[in-house]
Parts: structure tokens; sequence; C-alpha cells
């Protein structure tokens, strides 16, 4: 039938992709991340979706990007980028809910050549459990 998805080699299921892509960084725990954009060593950016951070708060200081917008934001060479943009050495955190959409992110920027990018492990929920700072 057309549409269906034909199994085969080279599938892969969501699980394996997840280990594949972070075997491709070292992922950082939520005071590192605190640690290093405290010391202005690195870029929290915040891809929760909006009902997520008014119900949670935010990282203050996140550079808040919606996901779908990431690669146009954070490109250095691209005409959407945001300030903070400055170059493919940045080191950036990307920060979800809870650590599984930010680790593709996170893949997705070393593919545009900024392969400083890394993400929360256990995302904005494990930033929160630290006693991080958040606002509301």
């Amino acid at each position: 039938m057309s549409g269906d998805v034909p199994k085969g080699e080279g599938l892969v299921g969501i699980d394996e992709l997840l280990e594949r892509v972070r075997a491709g960084y070292a992922r950082v725990e939520a005071r590192e991340a605190y640690e290093a954009a405290r010391a202005g060593e690195a870029l929290l950016v915040d891809i929760r979706y909006a009902a997520l951070r008014e119900r949670d708060g935010l990282v203050p200081g996140a550079l808040v990007v919606e996901r779908n917008e990431l690669e146009w934001r954070l490109d250095p060479q691209g005409s959407h980028r945001a300030p903070q943009a400055t170059g493919h050495d940045l080191r950036i955190v990307v920060i979800c809910n809870e650590g599984y959409a930010s680790s593709l992110a996170a893949a997705s920027l070393h593919r545009l050549g900024l392969n400083r990018a890394t993400d929360l492990v256990g995302g904005f929920q494990a930033w929160r459990s630290a006693g991080l700072p958040v606002t509301y």
C-alpha cells in the first residue's frame, strides 16, 4: 500500500535514535549548565512551548526559541539569527521539558556546524528539581 513505511534495514525507533545522537556529544547536568551560563561560557536555549513556560516558569537569562525556529535563530550564517548566535564555536545548552526533544535539537544544531551544542539531561524539570533559579 502506498504510504506504508517498509520494514527494512536502516530504520530505527526513537529510543535507538536518541541513543545514537546522544553518543555524539556530552550532555550536561543542570548544575553544570547553570554554572556555565553564569560564567558566560554557555548560552541556554529554552525550546519548550509557551504553555509549559507559562505553567512552570522560565530559566532566567535563557534565550527562548520555539523548537520550529531553532535552526533559523541559531545558525550564525542565517538571515534570521538571534543576536546571541555569534559563531559556530558558541556553546549552546538546549533545554526542553524533560530532556528528549532537546537531544534531537542539539543533534540538528551539530549538523549546522554548531559542534559545541548539547542538551540538559532531564530538561527543565531537572533544572527545577535541582533548586536552580526559575522566574514566573
